[in-house]
């Protein structure tokens, strides 16, 4: 038995995930991508996990698809068995948007394919200096658009730089991912970690429900089909939230000049 294809930390109320194929440059294959979505599918059960932070072990974060780590055993076409392959991974995509957790990735390396859609699927992204990402499936003649690429990128860059990269295939690297607002900041290597555990601890300080809320929040509005519909949904969260316990306790923390004890309730 080789090592297990995730390796997860748990922090109190922080999980750190690891892809952990770091001699295949975390390329996935079947067993890396359904532990991902067993991982993301339980997180809607879990709300005492209140954040996740993705990484990848070794050189790279994720070099995209393992063209050897799929099996057909004869009893699935050619046509079924892509299909399996490729809805398979699209699902961690979804699974990653539906999940309440933010999740923060750390990027370092390599970061193509179906790794450039893992940090698209993030909420936040911050890159090492060697990042290099790229969508990578117009480079071997497939179309350019391909794990949620086309629907995450324009939504985060703009339509004009996302359809220079998604038309090409050609890297990004990270200080052009800083300018366009893809990643939120280059640290270096070492201390990746620490700048995510430092924003996890802020985002800890909020209420849990809030947390959650929020995300929700902004996956729903990027969509919204206009300012009266985004406002509706922040009108009923909040009238939602004024009526919790934590709301009441953030209050009186307030007033009383102390640190609020927040109880999910």
């Amino acid at each position: 038995m080789g090592e297990a294809p995730l390796h997860i930390d748990t922090r109190d109320a922080i999980e750190v995930v690891a892809l952990n194929r770091p001699d295949a440059l975390n390329t996935m294959d079947e067993s890396l991508i359904f532990a991902l979505q067993d991982y993301f599918r339980g997180l809607l059960e879990r709300p005492e996990i209140r954040i996740v932070v993705l990484r990848g072990e070794g050189r790279a974060f994720c070099a995209g698809l393992d063209f050897n780590g799929w099996r057909n055993d004869g009893s699935h076409g050619v046509i079924d068995h892509g299909w399996r392959t490729q809805r398979s991974i699209a699902t961690v995509m979804q699974l990653m948007r539906q999940c309440p957790q933010p999740i923060i990735a750390l990027g370092h390396g390599a970061a193509c394919g179906g790794g450039f859609s893992l940090l698209l699927a993030s909420d936040v992204r911050y890159a090492a200096p060697d990042l290099r990402m790229n969508a990578a499936y117009i480079k071997v003649g497939l179309g350019g658009c391909d794990m949620g690429s086309s629907y995450f990128l324009p939504r985060l860059v703009g339509a004009s730089v996302a359809s220079e990269y998604l038309l090409t295939g050609k890297f990004m690297d990270a200080e052009k991912a800083l300018s366009c607002g893809l990643v939120s900041e280059i640290v270096e290597h070492d201390s990746l970690m620490d700048r995510a555990m430092a924003l996890a601890d802020e985002m800890l300080a909020t209420a849990p429900m809030g947390l959650r809320l929020t995300k929700d929040a902004l996956n729903r509005n990027i969509d919204a089909n206009g300012l009266a519909d985004a406002m509706a949904i922040e009108d009923r969260q909040q009238v939602m939230m004024a009526v919790t316990e934590d709301h009441r306790e953030a209050i009186s923390a307030f007033l009383e000049k102390r640190p609020p004890k927040f109880a999910d309730q």
